[in-house]
């Protein structure tokens, strides 16, 4: 059974590799290809008469490492620069409004239709409203400089506003109070932790003079989120500052007793440690997205109350896009980057998290599934539209020169 089972995760990850490189060629979302490999591997194992056990219980585990990965890949994206004050101003500010405006949105729809309280629907609600860093990055390429930053940094602030906010309300008792100390760290004692864990983990990097260096690192991150976790803290504050400080270090070494710790090969250290954490996300989101589609019911699909509800989820999506877009970048830039806003991971996860938290209809994991694959069919399906409306810029400015 042990080298079975070697074998099996060895071609799992040369198959995921594949299905990675060939989507990216095409043009295709990968999680539309590793969901669909997951819903078909179920019926074809179970004929064989192979059925993998604890399967429901090993997604939340592989979707916590996705989600601090994720959200320190995030963070490891965001240059805290001034010349990119700007843009990271806008994209927070679109960020978050649009997190809040979808919220509010489907707040009064889930209240007529489900027996929720106004605690369970913020819970319902925040999955929908973040968008997918990972499936959003994945298609930037048919996109300008411009435009390929204003995604890269919305979708990353997307992920840990969305992932903060969730958090947030899962630990609170459901009042406004309870809700903002959640948010800003669960207090005092957490934001504080979370400081002296990621300066303290910045420095372990930075004082690291052996050829193993990035393992007790992110040995060091887990555990203590983990016991973040256990104790009832914020500990995703931890990762964000992590990523933020290890991209700019200079935010604790300008205090003169740190001044000299950066060495001078840090700017190779941060690109290994990049690739490293962009290989391990690759990896944990292939698994998860195949063991989610195998754990899916084929019958959430053809319920017509998923279709509706999955409708309305991305009636609101897009209708808030195209608002936010419209008014903060233009209306020519909002035509381009209109269907960029995929969900993905973060999406499911957050709802298995809330689903956890109290019961849910069957339906919506249907629907959730629906708007994960659909919204990342419409950012591929928008290729041919990004290229036409460059052609006709491209045409237009000649026009103008002649």
């Amino acid at each position: 059974m042990t080298y079975q089972t070697i074998f099996a995760a060895s071609i799992f990850l040369l198959f995921a590799f594949a299905i990675e490189q060939i989507c990216r060629h095409r043009g295709i979302p990968s999680v539309i290809a590793l969901v669909l490999s997951g819903l078909l591997a179920r019926p074809a194992l179970n004929y064989y008469g192979f059925e993998p056990e604890g399967i429901s219980a090993l997604i939340p585990i592989v979707g916590a490492i996705g989600l601090v990965l994720i959200v320190l890949e995030g963070a490891l994206d965001i240059d805290l620069r001034k010349d990119h004050l700007r843009v990271l101003a806008t994209t927070s500010a679109t960020a978050i409004l649009s997190i809040g405006l979808c919220i509010l949105l489907i707040y009064p729809i889930a209240a007529a239709l489900l027996p929720l309280n106004f605690l369970q629907i913020l819970l319902l609600a925040t999955p929908f409203a973040v968008i997918s860093s990972a499936v959003a990055i994945s298609g930037i390429g048919i996109l300008n400089k411009d435009d390929q930053e204003f995604v890269v940094y919305e979708s990353s602030l997307s992920d840990i506003f969305g992932v903060l906010l969730f958090f947030a309300l899962l630990g609170s008792n459901g009042t406004p109070s309870g809700i903002l100390i959640n948010l800003v760290g669960g207090g005092l004692v957490s934001i504080l932790l979370s400081i002296v864990s990621a300066v303290a983990l910045t420095l372990l990097l930075l004082r690291s003079d052996t050829h193993i260096r990035f393992t007790p690192l992110l040995a060091g991150l887990f555990a203590l989120y983990s016991l973040g976790e256990l104790l009832h803290f914020s500990p995703l504050i931890m990762v964000l500052m992590l990523g933020l400080l290890l991209n700019k270090p200079t935010l604790i070494t300008r205090f003169k007793p740190l001044s000299h710790w950066v060495p001078a090969d840090y700017s190779l250290t941060l690109s290994e440690f990049r690739t490293l954490v962009l290989e391990l996300t690759f990896v944990v989101r292939g698994f998860f997205f195949v063991l989610l589609g195998y754990w899916t019911d084929p019958l959430d699909f053809l319920s017509i109350k998923a279709w509706l509800a999955a409708v309305i989820g991305l009636a609101i999506i897009y209708a808030v896009r195209i608002a936010l877009l419209r008014l903060i970048v233009g209306r020519e830039r909002m035509k381009v980057l209109l269907w960029f806003a995929p969900r993905g991971l973060i999406t499911v996860l957050l709802f298995i998290y809330a689903r956890e938290a109290f019961t849910l209809p069957q339906y919506l994991t249907g629907s959730v599934m629906l708007i994960v694959l659909i919204s990342s069919s419409l950012m591929m399906m928008s290729k041919k539209f990004v290229h036409g409306e460059s052609g006709k810029k491209k045409a237009d400015t000649q026009a103008q020169e002649t």
